[in-house]
């Protein structure tokens, strides 16, 4: 009998790409989305979806109703520890036999970040839960260079607080088929696992605008710009203020070196390399490109 799998932020990046990677191999996919519209769209994929929302307990039940395996990703914020205390009840009530987490680089209870601090104490929890779980921890997403795509487009600059930071940046499309595998395998293989995923090397972001360039035709520049000037204009864009506190920590992280490095994490669970920034410019080339007429 196919073993059903719960995926949660079901229209995320991450569990988007992980429900493509999972259809056809003979896992039942249910996603949990918090709007009906979301679920219609879904089902139109022919993925049973549930509405139901982690900052509500008393809507989850008949979404974790007969599964075996839960993928749980929460909303950024400050109430994520509350959204996966709701969900890990829900997955024990339910029987649910795994749970595998979305967490964050270096999370843990010393972490110079607040969604670092608050991943460990999901983690944790997680871990604590009496469920098999396994962690994936990946490092800054490369689809994170999407939010400047606007830019690139009209200006040929990117602009970003991150000085002269260095980064094992991974794609989510890797962190998706990570997940998938784990899913895939036996529920033992990995249980009490923590992967910390990234890309196949550090790379500037002096290095990120080259490959955009090259995928463009056309010259891309970085240009760092201080706290104050990022923090201005994700605020202009109706960034919630928790959130730009959030990027404002993690840039100053990575500015000090904190994300200059690489784990083997990704090509040991898919067996090839991780995607290399050069292969995300190429695939996403058409986002970052001037409008047609423009």
């Amino acid at each position: 009998m196919p073993r059903t799998a719960l995926v949660t932020g079901a229209t995320g990046t991450v569990s988007t790409a992980l429900i493509e990677e999972l259809a056809g191999t003979g896992v039942r996919l249910r996603a949990l989305v918090r709007a009906e519209a979301r679920a219609e769209a879904l089902r139109r994929r022919g993925v049973e979806a549930v509405v139901g929302d982690l900052g509500d307990a008393r809507s989850l039940p008949p979404a974790f109703e007969g599964v075996q395996d839960v993928w749980l990703l929460v909303p950024n914020g400050p109430r994520a520890p509350e959204n996966n205390m709701n969900a890990v009840w829900a997955a024990r009530r339910a029987g649910v036999q795994r749970i595998v987490r979305l967490s964050a680089v270096g999370a843990a209870h010393d972490a110079p970040t607040r969604s670092g601090r608050l991943h460990a104490l999901s983690d944790r929890e997680t871990e604590a839960s009496g469920l098999r779980w396994t962690i994936l921890r990946p490092l800054w997403f490369m689809q994170n260079l999407l939010n400047e795509a606007g830019e690139v487009a009209a200006a040929g600059t990117l602009s970003l607080n991150m000085a002269s930071a260095r980064l094992g940046m991974v794609d989510a499309r890797d962190v998706a088929a990570c997940a998938a595998r784990v899913l895939l395998d036996a529920p033992d293989r990995h249980h009490g696992a923590a992967y910390t995923l990234s890309g196949p090397r550090p790379v500037s972001f002096d290095e990120v605008a080259d490959h955009l360039g090259r995928a463009l035709g056309r010259p891309v520049a970085y240009r760092p710009v201080d706290d104050g000037a990022k923090r201005a204009a994700l605020l202009g864009h109706g960034v919630p203020e928790w959130i730009a506190d959030m990027l404002e920590e993690y840039a100053r992280a990575y500015a000090s070196g904190w994300g200059d490095f690489t784990t083997g994490a990704v090509a040991g669970l898919l067996g090839r390399p991780p995607r290399d920034i050069a292969d995300f410019a190429r695939d996403h080339a058409a986002a970052f490109a001037p409008a047609a007429g423009a």
